[in-house]
């Protein structure tokens, strides 16, 4: 079951850990309601080949589609809502978990919510959520809202 809560659950002790990605992008400042320069919106897609390299590279391309998919609402969701002009996106493969984890330095909630079916947009959080449930994940966000996280179960390794 995929709960949102504030905090992610910390494994007692590590047996295993691995950084898969530690990347920060620098956009440009903005005012809240502009759009993102294209330069700054294709920073989304270097930040999904990366992943997906890196997660190949690591023995753990099993699960390439949902983080990609995870990775890419999870940063394009800061770079539209959070007028911040440093995005820090961190995976980490800590025994048999993925933690992806978007920070934008801006507090705020994101809230989960159904827009209307004629909206052009607005199903980011929706898409996590069901990626994450599907997988048997949980997300949430940070205290404050200047992070959100997601956590997927890493499938056996045969």
């Amino acid at each position: 079951m995929t709960t949102t809560t504030e905090k992610p659950p910390t494994p007692s002790t590590a047996r295993s850990s691995a950084t898969v990605v530690d990347e920060t992008i620098q956009v440009a400042q903005r005012s809240p309601n502009a759009p993102p320069r294209a330069e700054d919106a294709c920073q989304v897609g270097v930040l999904r080949r990366i992943t997906a390299t890196r997660l190949c590279r690591l023995g753990l391309g099993a699960r390439t589609d949902e983080v990609m998919l995870v990775v890419s609402e999870l940063v394009t969701n800061a770079l539209l809502h959070s007028s911040t002009q440093k995005i820090t996106l961190s995976i980490t493969a800590q025994d048999d978990m993925l933690w992806i984890t978007v920070r934008d330095g801006k507090p705020g909630k994101p809230m989960l919510r159904t827009p209307d079916a004629q909206a052009a947009s607005g199903r980011g959080l929706l898409i996590v959520d069901a990626v994450t449930r599907e997988a048997g994940g949980i997300w949430g966000t940070g205290t404050n809202g200047t992070a959100t996280w997601c956590c997927l179960p890493l499938p056996a390794r045969r």
